[in-house]
């Protein structure tokens, strides 16, 4: 059984005991759990279930796990012939959660 998810904006593709990261959930501890109830898709054991735009009556366990940044990222900037650059890292922060389980009913 697997479970498409509407997150702070993104989609996730979602089974139980699954590790996703996520975008960050600012003032949120580690170890809270969390309850997701926007489902676009739920796959079963039979045909799939497609919300109108979100399936009722079922949710996603998730515990936070942890924070982190991901890996850096050079942006750069050059107009040729003008003298003109700029160089910036960026590394942007996610948090990292386990599915527990889908519940559904």
């Amino acid at each position: 059984m697997y479970a498409i998810i509407d997150f702070k904006g993104q989609q996730f593709k979602v089974q139980k005991d699954d590790i996703v990261k996520v975008p960050y959930l600012n003032g949120q501890e580690v170890g809270t759990e969390l309850d997701i109830n926007k489902i676009l898709v739920l796959e079963g054991e039979k045909r799939p279930k497609v919300g109108k735009p979100y399936v009722r009556k079922v949710k996603v366990l998730a515990e936070i796990l942890s924070h982190g940044k991901e890996k850096k990222i050079i942006v750069f900037k050059k107009k040729r012939r003008k003298g003109y650059s700029r160089k910036q890292g960026h590394r942007q922060q996610y948090t990292e959660i386990k599915i527990k389980d889908i519940i559904e009913g």
